[in-house]
């Protein structure tokens, strides 16, 4: 099963961390990160995430503007992108999670 996670607000890191890792033993993961949520991205261990093997970042770049974000720290391997890339991971995972 293909677990999707939509991250809209960045009082539940603890929460992505656990899950990601949970959902990793039984398939792969995508994760799309909006709003609020972007904040999170000034946290090291959600940025890593995108190194596990099985997990696709992606995050709306319209919010991280908004939000003044420093992408300067992101990997390369998370996609910076738009709602569209919210639509693939609804449309591709049997499952999404909103934290």
């Amino acid at each position: 099963m293909k677990l999707g996670i939509l991250v809209n607000t960045s009082r539940h890191l603890e929460a992505v961390l656990g899950i990601t890792r949970a959902a990793l033993r039984r398939g792969h993961e995508m994760i799309f990160t909006m709003d609020e949520g972007v904040r999170l991205f000034a946290e090291p261990r959600y940025r890593e995430l995108c190194k596990l093997q099985g997990v696709k970042m992606s995050f709306c770049d319209h919010n991280a503007v908004r939000l003044g974000l420093d992408k300067g720290p992101i990997p390369a391997e998370v996609v910076c992108g738009s709602q569209y890339d919210n639509a693939l991971m609804n449309h591709e995972c049997d499952k999404v999670l909103v934290l």
